[in-house]
């Protein structure tokens, strides 16, 4: 066909009319089914990306196809190789060690009676040593009532000089009916175990036979949610003040209380510092209405260090003078290997794919070692600037052969109008190939949307983002969420605001890693 479509030299300029409006016409015919291809796949879930296009078409020629039938069909063709033994066996890690951390109580088995006298002699056996095992273990919650008596005292002498009592506990919720540790538990069972308040509210009734309404529920996350507010402050000055942010937002609901019954599609924004190696540093979620630029142009407007994204255009012409924009490999890649899921047989697409994960494998090989930022700097020069030399002229030669509406040519226009955001990483020694990690915090967001659905008003969205970014950044840092919120919370509105910048969960790790 490659050889249908090439002009010759005796070619009419008839002829030459033709063999264009073949290739032009088959690189269409290819678009459309790229685009087929594409929305079966979206209609019929991950697993159809392993079937072939005649596949797809049985599939969309029967009605009511579950997904059980379209997994069944999408591991058909691999059943037989997988019971021949084509697939190698993984080797077994051993048996898991559970963590030093975790208290152990011991348990000793005894022998029996019988078994305890010598069969020689008849003397008891001494205990010589024993055959130690260990297994993970769980006491379930235990509810109590906790009663606190505060101490009255007067004069049984005189009696004039009046009656005195203790001071009031102070307490996260004021008069509430739970504990504070009920009210830090509801959160992380929500924000943390996406658990909806109505589904804690019927554990609560059947646990403890107390009905407690998911309404009164969502006044303790608020309140949890208000009072972090100027810890999340301090938390962004933190952020604002380092040298290199990574950025990416996603939708949530909001539900409008206007009479419609209709939610609002509003964003959380997630701003975070990157760790080379080890947990990385703080996240901040900033809740906004809507996805235009000026929520990040006005939380970034005294930034002036880097700030890596996707490549929407939102994050173009914010941050202060200065201000050095990186852009992500792993968005640039994930187009190419889009293309691959249309077309299994896309030579091109499996190239350029194989080109950029040689770009990682620099990075990854660094990571193993254990190489510091120097270190990793040069073997990126050493080795990466060959292997990107190499790619930029294979994308340019695509961009001339490829149908700019087809997934390849997409990949090939997205890549190119970001190279230089792409290849700032050989400049700037901090700056990691992807902001997957940042991406990674939006997960916890996406599961709990899924069952507690929406955010209960748009009042309620700074709250809630600031409890995410206390968890987020927590989770990032190995501190338990549990632990951090029962030291910090109880008594924080009377804390002077010079108080809550050491409260932060990066001071609070900092702090305890002096210690």
């Amino acid at each position: 066909m490659s050889q249908l479509l090439q002009a010759q030299p005796t070619d009419s300029p008839e002829v030459v009319t033709l063999r264009r409006e073949l290739a032009w016409a088959m690189l269409k015919i290819q678009s459309l089914e790229e685009k087929l291809r594409k929305r079966l796949i979206a209609k019929y879930g991950a697993s159809a990306e392993k079937l072939s296009d005649k596949q797809l078409e049985l599939l969309e020629a029967e009605p009511g196809v579950s997904g059980e039938e379209v997994e069944a069909e999408a591991t058909r063709d691999t059943e037989v190789l997988v019971r021949r033994g084509a697939q190698k066996e993984r080797r077994h890690p051993g048996r898991q060690e559970l963590p030093e951390s975790l208290p152990r109580v011991e348990k000793i088995v005894k022998l029996d009676e019988a078994q305890c006298l010598c069969g020689q002699c008849g003397q008891c056996l001494e205990v010589i040593g024993y055959e130690t095992s260990e297994q993970l273990d769980v006491e379930p919650a235990k509810y109590f009532v906790v009663v606190t008596k505060r101490e009255k005292r007067a004069c049984g002498n005189c009696g004039q000089a009046g009656v005195k009592t203790a001071a009031v506990p102070e307490r996260i919720v004021d008069k509430g009916l739970a504990s504070d540790r009920v009210v830090v538990d509801t959160v992380i069972s929500k924000y943390c175990d996406h658990l909806p308040l109505y589904r804690q509210s019927a554990v609560l009734e059947r646990e403890t036979g107390v009905e407690i309404h998911r309404a009164t529920m969502d006044g303790w996350v608020m309140r949890v949610g208000e009072l972090l507010g100027p810890v999340v402050e301090a938390m962004k000055r933190e952020l604002l003040a380092g040298s290199y942010l990574q950025a990416d937002e996603t939708p949530v609901e909001v539900q409008m209380r206007d009479g419609t019954g209709k939610n609002h599609q509003a964003y959380l924004w997630q701003y975070s510092r990157p760790g080379m190696h080890g947990r990385g540093g703080a996240a901040l979620f900033d809740f906004q209405m809507g996805r235009s630029r000026e929520g990040p142009k006005k939380l970034l407007r005294n930034f002036a260090g880097i700030l890596q994204t996707d490549g929407y255009a939102a994050y173009d012409k914010v941050g202060a003078p200065g201000m050095v924009h990186a852009a992500c490999w792993a968005h640039a890649r994930r187009k190419f290997i889009d293309a691959l899921k249309l077309n299994p047989k896309d030579a091109d697409s499996a190239r350029v794919v194989a080109q950029m994960n040689a770009i990682f494998a620099v990075d990854a090989g660094a990571r193993e070692a254990g190489l510091g930022l120097e270190e990793r700097q040069a073997a990126r020069r050493e080795k990466t600037q060959p292997l990107l030399d190499g790619l930029r002229e294979d994308l340019l030669r695509l961009s001339k052969s490829a149908l700019p509406s087809s997934e390849l040519g997409k990949g090939v226009s997205y890549t190119l109008s970001l190279w230089k955001r792409l290849t700032c990483f050989l400049d700037h020694a901090e700056v990691e190939l992807s902001n997957n990690r940042a991406e990674n915090s939006m997960r916890g967001v996406a599961l709990g949307r899924k069952n507690w659905i929406h955010v209960g008003s748009a009042a309620a969205g700074p709250k809630v983002a600031a409890i995410l970014s206390v968890a987020e950044t927590c989770k990032r840092m190995g501190i338990p969420v549990r632990d951090y919120l029962m030291a910090v919370l109880p008594g924080l509105r009377n804390r002077k605001l010079s108080e809550v910048a050491g409260l932060t969960p990066e001071a609070c790790a900092a702090s305890r890693s002096r210690g």
